[in-house]
């Protein structure tokens, strides 16, 4: 056993997050000529279990507010306790495996219920197989178009890109290696996240969202200028804004605030004195419309138009990506191996001719799927899987670009845009209606889930060369962890659409389902679509680009409801506000990393209780009393309650003290 694995570790190499020398090497914690444990039962098992319960609370959270979790953190932290607890020999490779089976949870989750959910909401047929072969079928591409990336971003690029997620991640493997509290923390903070979230949800004790009309002037702002504050009160949300950072929740928010406080009142105040509904497919009148209503109708688009345009940009500027990439495959594929050059452990890769294979195998299976489970004629399966391939593969490096700078992964804007594209090319060649809505939402379903997968892998594999883990390992086993996954969340979405309905007056949220069934049924049913509002938004996306604001995180807050935004800054605010209050930057690192813990366990406690919540719903157990959870009484007490929560999250991060060397 190698000194690592006896828990006598420092921490990372000094130069893990800094760029190397001409001629200086990178040196993980588990060094290329070791052999820790990696898979081994426990790792595997464990790693296959947190998939499961992390898809199913994912995916509950993800449906009701909008925002996927990356469960790496929740699922690395778990890992950490319980090896100690079971007092495992050789943690730290076995942990990084458990993390990487059970991270493909959060990437499932999030290419399907961003795309599935809108066949329910436009009251199209979607069976189990269908569901699950979507999300597996994207999970499998996503891994293997990101692994001849892998050496670019993970190696040539050391010290360039901050990967902010798998920092935090490695982190918390590091020091559970070394020997710390930080399970402990997460518990607690789990059981409080949990506990609120359970309240609101299964008792109703205070209403999920704060508004502005609760006092007299708000509601007259609200009527006669369309102006309206909105909050969402949940533990989980607040605990995502903290982990995101004030930087990108800020532009999240800004982005948010120019469609309520700019859009919405610009579109009451001169749309106001139309006789007749303006496109869109709204049915009423603005002038009869209130700010929310208008925000959906018209505002949204203008979002869509900016995410799809941020898009394109991100394409334009990872061009010699691909071209690198690509070139690198052909010479593995038909170098002549000599046999005097043996790859390291910690750069040994599926082979490219396993990568090929496999594309092959999963375009062959794909184009069956389309056929005979989709659209049921080979011309039309053939252009389905053509778009796939395509789009799935341009789009990866912008996945993984966009969350080695900044952790977050802007897959529902790529899938709007594979959404308009798939639309457009399915009713040129005759699918149109009701069976070319399915079939476009399947087709952006398996891009969706490829470009979820693709960027969050991209994670994994950077938290695997830090540590010294074996990059094949990861690979290989990443297979599984789709198909478990995949399973899970088919069988959730199938529950919470019995339990809750994706349509009506209590229905998930759902937001990205529902933007994507706002594009897509207009231009199947050849209806003219809001290009011109699509094309505003491109303008503004080209215009933030211009001023070096970042633009995909700026259109998805205009498309994304204003009280799921809101927390997010909040939570912002309050990681800026505890890693700042100190002189000693190892008092403020210290406090901002307890912060991430106490985050990580609201999401996951609320997420998870969310789950158990539905369920008893589902069985018939609701103990809400509507008329007190909609009144304006339970709004105020639900305003006490979230500042009461965002005190604890204030206190209990400053007691975040620098570990002793």
């Amino acid at each position: 056993m190698s000194e690592h694995q006896g828990g006598q570790i420092k921490g990372l190499p000094e130069n893990a997050y800094a760029e190397l020398k001409p001629g200086e090497e990178y040196k993980p914690v588990m060094p290329a000529n070791s052999t820790p444990q990696e898979i081994t039962p426990y790792s595997v098992i464990v790693g296959l279990l947190m998939a499961m319960l992390f898809s199913a609370a994912a995916a509950y959270l993800g449906l009701k507010i909008g925002q996927v979790f990356e469960a790496a953190i929740p699922i690395a932290i778990i890992a950490v306790g319980l090896s100690s607890v079971l007092k495992i020999k050789g943690s730290l490779g076995q942990n990084v495996i458990i993390q990487s089976i059970g991270q493909n949870s959060g990437l499932i989750v999030a290419g399907t219920i961003f795309t599935i959910p809108a066949l329910y909401i436009l009251n199209l047929n979607a069976g189990f197989w269908q569901v699950f072969l979507a999300s597996a079928f994207g999970g499998i591409l996503g891994i293997l178009f990101m692994i001849p990336f892998r050496k670019y971003f993970v190696s040539e690029m050391h010290g360039k890109f901050p990967f902010p997620e798998a920092t935090a991640t490695t982190e918390i493997l590091v020091a559970g290696e070394k020997g710390g509290k930080q399970a402990f923390v997460l518990v607690v903070s789990g059981l409080i996240g949990g506990v609120y979230d359970f309240v609101i949800a299964t008792f109703g004790w205070w209403s999920e969202t704060f508004t502005t009309r609760v006092f007299g002037f708000g509601e007259k702002l609200a009527d006669n200028f369309k102006l309206v504050f909105r909050l969402n009160v949940g533990a989980a949300v607040m605990g995502l804004g903290y982990i995101v950072g004030l930087k990108y929740s800020a532009i999240i928010a800004a982005g948010s605030f120019v469609s309520w406080y700019l859009l919405v009142p610009l579109v009451s105040y001169f749309g106001g004195g139309l006789t007749e509904p303006f496109q869109t497919g709204a049915t009423k009148l603005i002038s009869a419309m209130s700010a929310e209503e208008i925000f959906r109708q018209y505002v949204r688009h203008i979002g869509i138009g900016g995410i799809a345009m941020a898009g394109i940009i991100g394409i334009i500027r990872s061009s010699k990506i691909i071209r690198d990439a690509i070139s690198l495959g052909f010479k593995e594929i038909f170098a002549k191996k000599d046999g005097s050059h043996q790859t390291a452990r910690t750069q040994r890769d599926l082979s490219m001719k396993i990568i090929v294979g496999g594309l092959v195998v999963t375009s062959i299976l794909l184009f069956v799927f389309f056929q005979m489970g989709v659209v049921y004629n080979v011309g039309w399966a053939i252009a389905g899987l053509l778009i796939v391939l395509v789009v799935a593969f341009l789009f990866t490096t912008v996945a993984a670009n966009a969350t080695a700078i900044v952790g977050t992964n802007p897959v529902s804007g790529m899938t709007l845009m594979t959404l308009i594209l798939s639309s457009i090319i399915l009713t040129s060649i005759g699918l149109k209606g009701e069976s070319g809505m399915i079939a476009a939402l399947l087709i952006g379903g398996v891009v969706c889930t490829a470009l979820s997968m693709a960027g969050g892998f991209i994670t994994d594999l950077k938290i695997g060369y830090w540590l010294g883990t074996t990059p094949q390992k990861q690979e290989q086993w990443k297979f599984l962890g789709v198909l478990v996954s995949a399973l899970t969340v088919g069988f959730v979405i199938m529950i919470l659409n019995e339990t809750f309905g994706f349509t009506g007056p209590n229905a998930l949220v759902a937001p990205q389902a529902n933007a994507m069934a706002a594009v897509i049924q207009p231009l199947m049913d050849q209806q003219p679509a809001p290009w011109t509002l699509y094309i505003v938004g491109a303008i503004l996306a080209l215009v933030l680009t211009m001023i070096k604001v970042p633009a995909l995180a700026f259109a998805l807050g205009m498309y994304i409801p204003l009280e799921l935004n809101t927390p997010l800054l909040v939570g912002g605010l309050i990681a800026h506000f505890v890693s700042t209050r100190s002189k000693d930057e190892k008092v403020n690192n210290a406090r901002r990393e307890r912060g991430t813990l106490i985050a990580s366990g609201f999401i996951a406690g609320g997420a998870l209780m969310g789950v158990f919540s539905a369920f008893l719903r589902f069985l018939n157990f609701n103990w809400v009393n509507t008329a007190w959870f909609e009144s304006h009484s339970a709004e105020l007490l639900a305003l006490v309650m979230f500042a009461a929560l965002c005190a604890y999250m204030i206190w209990d991060s400053l007691r975040g003290k620098p570990e002793k060397d």
